[in-house]
């Protein structure tokens, strides 16, 4: 059987693109609609995607540099509770997986067990939750705190975090519920267990009151390229986002990444590295040119200003026409050197840079549809992806372009799925159900 790569949406608002709402396509109120949200769920459903993503922040982050930018775009302003939202999705599609964002930094492990375990068991086990520690000082200032927790806090807060949900997570053994109406017992008490972790940063009893998931665990993503991201990648997720924009670098990233895997017992395949991808497509090069100049002409110049501050840090004051700055201070350490890399290599203006920025924050592929098949096998083939988080810029329209001309293409080289092999997000992605501790230790053979 063929190697095929793995897709997944990002669903985030209306688009990826600063000024999607603007686009002619994009209804006005879509932000808020849950018909709009169900159509471009649809849609991912039906082109075989593996799962529909929903980031999260936890409040409002950008920052309003140049003054008035804010005003302008709708990202990171009006976000609908990602969990609410993909309960509700769970029930107009049956396939695709359902993965959000929620942070280690800002919630407490238990909550985060229940409310995946739940989503997990109301969509028969197409959960995925993204673990991220948050990286804002607006977001600190919404739960009590004057500034973000540093680097090593919050990654050793995020290890012993995930431990513990993973604990929660195997309360129960798959067979504690017998349902056994004539005798009246209803769980085997001994096939419950309680946790009672003791650790550095947190304490919790359990066990979880929810069933064992459909797929064992909801699917784990992690997002994070830093050192300590990647370690914490390599120890517990079972796909990575990245955000590389050069073939090279992602090559780099991916055998960084699949190489830590054995010094924590994990092997490279367990794991799938997924860069996010904005795709503008069209039928000839005229046409996506067109596409372009059409997203391009919606970017007000304090806009591109803005996308530059919010996505590589303070550029104290350059001008738009002025080459690119060494910020003064930056806003995530990691993307932040990639996109400074990237303005420099190509001797990027304000502007410039501020245009690209605002169709994205992944990688822009613009191009025909070949040409888009070809930059996305080339990618596959030499180990800088398993596949590809497909980040419109304006939906539904984009999606829609997508599905029904890249996709196809996709399918006739052989690197796409046509039909949905199995009914679990774990099983779409290729991953094997981790067994229960305690189930394990059960059968396990004496030495």
């Amino acid at each position: 059987m063929s190697r095929h790569m793995s897709l997944g949406v990002s669903m985030r608002q209306v688009g990826y693109h600063y000024a999607s709402w603007r686009h002619p396509s994009v209804p006005p109120g879509a932000i808020n609609d849950f018909a709009f949200y169900a159509n471009n769920a649809q849609i991912a459903e039906r082109a075989k995607f593996d799962f529909l993503f929903f980031a999260d922040g936890d409040g409002m982050r950008p920052f309003d540099q140049p003054a008035g930018a804010w005003d302008r775009t709708h990202r990171e302003t009006i976000d609908i509770d990602p969990i609410v939202l993909l309960s509700a999705l769970s029930s107009v599609t049956s396939r695709i997986g359902l993965a959000a964002t929620a942070s280690t930094t800002y919630n407490e492990p238990f909550h985060i067990a229940r409310k995946f375990a739940s989503l997990d068991l109301m969509s028969r086990g197409r959960a995925g939750w993204n673990v991220v520690t948050s990286w804002s000082d607006q977001i600190a200032q919404n739960f009590g705190r004057d500034a973000h927790v540093g680097y090593a806090d919050r990654y050793a807060w995020a290890q012993e975090f995930v431990d513990v949900v993973y604990g929660l997570w195997d309360s129960w053994e798959s067979d504690a519920i017998r349902w056994d109406k004539e005798s009246g017992i209803f769980f085997d008490r001994e096939r419950l267990h309680t946790l009672n972790h003791k650790g550095s940063r947190y304490s919790v009893r359990g066990p979880l009151p929810c069933a064992r998931c459909p797929q064992g665990r909801p699917v784990i993503f992690q997002a994070g390229a830093s050192e300590p991201g990647l370690d914490l990648a390599a120890r517990t997720a079972d796909a990575v986002f990245a955000v590389q924009h050069e073939v090279g670098e992602a090559r780099a990233f991916y055998a960084s990444l699949k190489g830590r895997m054995p010094r924590f017992g994990r092997s490279a395949d367990e794991i799938k590295v997924l860069p996010g991808i904005t795709p503008i497509v069209g039928l000839t090069k005229d046409d996506v040119k067109a596409k372009l100049e059409e997203l391009d002409a919606l970017v007000d110049p304090l806009l591109a200003e803005m996308a530059v501050y919010n996505t590589v840090g303070d550029i104290g004051g350059a001008g738009l026409d002025e080459p690119v700055p060494t910020p003064k201070s930056t806003v995530r350490e990691s993307r932040s050197r990639m996109i400074m890399d990237m303005a420099r290599r190509e001797n990027l203006t304000v502007r410039q840079l501020g245009l690209i920025l605002a169709r994205s924050s992944s990688k822009t592929l613009v191009g025909t549809v070949t040409e888009i098949a070809d930059t996305l096998e080339e990618w596959f083939s030499t180990r800088a992806a398993d596949g590809f988080v497909i980040c419109p810029a304006h939906n539904p329209v984009s999606l829609l372009e997508f599905t029904e001309l890249v996709v196809p293409e996709l399918r006739r080289r052989d690197l796409f799925k046509s039909e949905y092999q199995g009914t679990t997000l774990r099983h779409h992605l290729g991953l094997a159900e981790p067994a229960n501790r305690y189930e394990l230790a059960r059968h396990a053979v004496p030495a």
